[in-house]
């Protein structure tokens, strides 16, 4: 990505132009991708669930057994002064944490690097939420999937892949041929008036929590499994992210879903979740 030089990152406790934000390259997130990160956005140019996000990332660091020596508060005080920093109307946030600098090139310091990074939003082309996209799947797995690590070389490959075939992105299938979950994205699929997501082994999205929120007076929610065989008989799917929000899905691998056009439970939880960011119903 090349940043406007008017953009501001945070760097270990300095806010610096973007384009000259950097880091050591014995840090451990350059050597050994040794780090987590978070990733949200704005919507009426406040952040988006904030302190949930900042939570996922906390979680994730505990996961892979990263030391945060900051509070909740301060992540969030950081992130809400490097998003003031940008004049920005609307924007995305990356948050990201890793292992620090390393005089032997793989044992963790005490202190870890912290960098806060704003960036203009990018919109997707109003046809994949008008008439649906493509995802195909991957016989692949995430490394520790309940954290969102630096780790994206499985994600990477995976979107080589999905690119290839004209696909917006790739649902990964385990051994057990579960459908489990987008690159980038969480998986729903519609069967008679069952809304069906997965839940284990994955990881999960705060987009994902909110539609399952919006959900839960208008349908049934099952959060299980969703086999590979299973998707013959879905009658809708969509994806869920920060960026994508709900995107529908109308086509998996070769498989057409519901007739080749978003469906219409689809179409509701997409209205709800519009409804829902534009008022500003959102919370930090």
């Amino acid at each position: 990505m090349t940043f406007a030089k008017d953009l501001i990152s945070y760097v270990n406790g300095k806010y610096v132009p973007s384009d000259q934000a950097s880091l050591p390259v014995n840090d451990l997130g350059i050597v050994r991708g040794y780090g987590v990160f978070d990733y949200l956005r704005t919507y009426n140019g406040v952040p988006f669930r904030l302190r949930e996000h900042v939570q996922r990332l906390q979680n994730s660091a505990e996961l892979i057994g990263l030391n945060l020596p900051w509070s909740t508060e301060e992540i969030e005080a950081i992130t809400q002064e490097t998003l003031k920093r940008n004049n920005l109307p609307e924007a995305n946030i990356r948050i990201v944490v890793t292992g620090g600098s390393s005089a032997d090139f793989i044992t963790p310091p005490e202190q870890p690097s912290l960098v806060v990074i704003v960036s203009p939003i990018s919109q997707y082309p109003v046809e994949y939420y008008e008439q649906g996209v493509k995802v195909v799947t991957v016989e692949m797995e995430r490394f520790i999937p309940n954290a969102k690590t630096l780790n994206y070389i499985s994600a990477i490959m995976a979107l080589q892949q999905a690119k290839r075939a004209s696909a917006i992105d790739a649902l990964y299938v385990n051994q057990q041929n579960h459908v489990l979950e987008g690159t980038t994205t969480n998986f729903f699929v519609f069967r008679d008036s069952q809304l069906i997501t997965p839940k284990d082994n994955i990881l999960h999205g705060i987009t994902r929590n909110v539609v399952l929120e919006l959900a839960k007076n208008r349908f049934e929610i099952v959060e299980k499994p969703i086999y590979y065989s299973d998707l013959n008989s879905c009658e809708e799917a969509f994806i869920t992210s920060s960026t994508k929000e709900i995107m529908p899905v109308v086509q998996i691998d070769e498989l057409q879903i519901s007739n080749g056009k978003p469906g219409e439970k689809t179409q509701i939880l997409m209205h709800l979740f519009n409804n829902y960011t534009t008022l500003g119903k959102v919370s930090t």
